[in-house]
């Protein structure tokens, strides 16, 4: 039990949420922050990869951009600022500890925002041209951790307008509290908390597609 209150769940506008402006973003599902015993493992990060998969094979169905983020950060350490008062070493270029974690779903055709330096997925980088490019109006966000890289990327998401959908049991954080806090935070006025049935229940698949199961 944690002492916060569940987050607001609002109903979704589902009228406003089409498949032509629509895009997955899947944050940081790399080896240093959910494989087994790596340098920043979140609990539960590993066990998210069937929900996000089920996220990814939705977006497919229905042709949205699927884009996968990747901290890094440059081996001599000179991006990281003052992060490493908080945080460990992780991600360095050219180890493994940036790569995205086994068995997701991951296509030629995907995006790849690399070269992330900061928790947010937006700071220093070109994931808004890209948005802007395909003239994307609504993120579904999933990933790890919720509370620091998937949350700081939402709160800007939604103050460059984005309209952004959490699904609650696509996230993962380093506690529970953690967890409950931030999702608490973001369903009030940045995000809209959810889970991943209620993402593939959306819309209807196009003809002969299959659904996300």
């Amino acid at each position: 039990m944690t002492p916060f209150p569940p987050p607001a769940r609002r109903p979704l506008p589902v009228a406003r949420i089409l498949p032509q402006d629509t895009a997955l973003l899947v944050i940081d599902m790399e080896r240093d922050f959910v494989d087994a015993g790596a340098v920043q493992q979140t609990p539960g990060g590993r066990a998210l990869v069937p929900a996000v998969n089920r996220l990814i094979a939705w977006a497919r169905t229905h042709r949205l951009p699927v884009i996968f983020t990747h901290e890094m950060h440059r081996p001599d350490l000179s991006d990281y600022g003052i992060e490493l008062e908080y945080d460990p070493v992780h991600c360095l270029e050219g180890t493994a500890g940036c790569e995205l974690t086994d068995d997701l779903d991951v296509q030629p055709g995907d995006t790849h925002i690399l070269a992330k330096r900061r928790y947010d997925s937006f700071v220093g980088t070109d994931l808004d041209l890209v948005l802007r490019g395909r003239r994307i109006a609504n993120l579904v966000c999933c990933g790890v951790t919720t509370h620091c890289c998937v949350m700081s990327t939402v709160y800007t998401a939604r103050n460059l307008d984005y309209r952004v959908l959490v699904p609650a049991d696509a996230v993962a954080a380093v506690s529970d509290a953690h967890q409950a806090a931030a999702l608490l935070c973001m369903s009030d006025v940045f995000a809209y908390v959810t889970d991943v049935a209620s993402v593939v229940a959306l819309w209807a698949a196009p003809a002969g597609a299959e659904v996300a199961a």
